[in-house]
């Protein structure tokens, strides 16, 4: 899926993930490392899960659905609202999005409804006209693709028995990921944002995919430690085409989505990869390995054997 051919497209769809997730963020229970806030895949494209209540809401969920190509809203009891995603601008999905809650008696609060970390985060949702790409079939691919990365990690995280996340898709940052935790705390800066102080509050690996953005133009699987140990670019990663690129002060495992693809059998190199990638960060970091190891996702040692 080569971030070319869909740009435009991912873009506009960006801002729309946006603009559902920050309403996904003032409407459920705060949960450590933001796990409240991103989106899970489903059968038919990605949803919010249940949420309200705590906001003084009914229960309600927004769906994606990129079969059908349409944005649903629902609530408890059952009622329901529906629009195409085709032919929207972000200002046109912004009210629409807000039409659609405000019917079925939901208030829709979000609170900076601009972009987050993006070119245009200073230009509210609501005045955005240039991006207004939907293309159908690259949408349904990116679905696809999403379901299926999101199987590969669901089967990566089996192997680990201690604290880990959700298999979750980020719409700040647009990629699908799974971290696990040492259960060590971290101390980050003061001056470190909110969103980067909860995230990295422990010490953590990550895995994930993206599709790709201007500082790195390619799909890949990624996989990072934070914080960095020392010597962690110098470990070896499989399969061969993995490498480590740098990203500001810190190391990247990355496997070109191509790559794996080209492999032999592409969900043995990607979770061989990401194997690889946590045996050189827990290694580097001194986690306990073989304590942590869930072998085929069972606990109990008389059970193994």
């Amino acid at each position: 899926m080569p971030l070319a051919e869909w740009r435009d497209t991912k873009e506009t769809l960006h801002r729309f993930e946006q603009i559902v997730g920050k309403i996904r963020l003032a409407s459920s229970a705060r949960r450590n490392h933001w796990w409240n806030v991103p989106f899970h895949v489903t059968g038919r494209g990605i949803t919010t899960r249940p949420m309200g209540q705590v906001d003084g809401n009914p229960i309600f969920t927004i769906d994606f659905d990129f079969v059908d190509h349409r944005l649903v809203v629902a609530t408890l009891d059952g009622e329901e609202r529906s629009f195409p995603l085709t032919g929207q601008s972000v200002a046109s999905f912004h009210d629409a999005t807000l039409a659609a809650l405000a019917a079925l008696g939901v208030r829709a609060d979000i609170a900076v409804p601009r972009p987050f970390d993006l070119p245009d985060a200073g230009r509210p949702f609501a005045e955005d006209t240039e991006h207004a790409t939907y293309d159908p079939q690259a949408a349904n691919r990116y679905w696809r693709i999403l379901s299926q990365v999101a199987s590969v990690l669901e089967e990566f995280a089996a192997g680990y028995s201690g604290k880990s996340s959700p298999v979750h898709h980020f719409w700040h940052t647009f990629d699908i990921a799974h971290s696990r935790f040492s259960g060590r705390r971290t101390d980050q800066p003061r001056q470190a944002d909110p969103v980067t102080r909860e995230a990295y509050s422990r010490e953590v690996i990550s895995f994930g995919f993206w599709f790709g953005d201007d500082t790195f133009t390619e799909p890949a699987f990624y996989s990072y430690t934070a914080p960095e140990p020392a010597g962690l670019a110098g470990e070896p990663l499989s399969p061969a085409s993995a490498r480590w690129v740098t990203r500001g002060e810190s190391h990247l495992a990355v496997l070109p989505y191509d790559a794996a693809r080209a492999e032999p059998d592409p969900r043995a190199a990607v979770l061989a990869f990401y194997e690889s990638a946590y045996r050189a960060g827990a290694g580097r970091a001194e986690w306990d390995i073989a304590t942590l190891a869930c072998p085929g996702g069972v606990t109990d040692a008389v059970r193994r054997t």
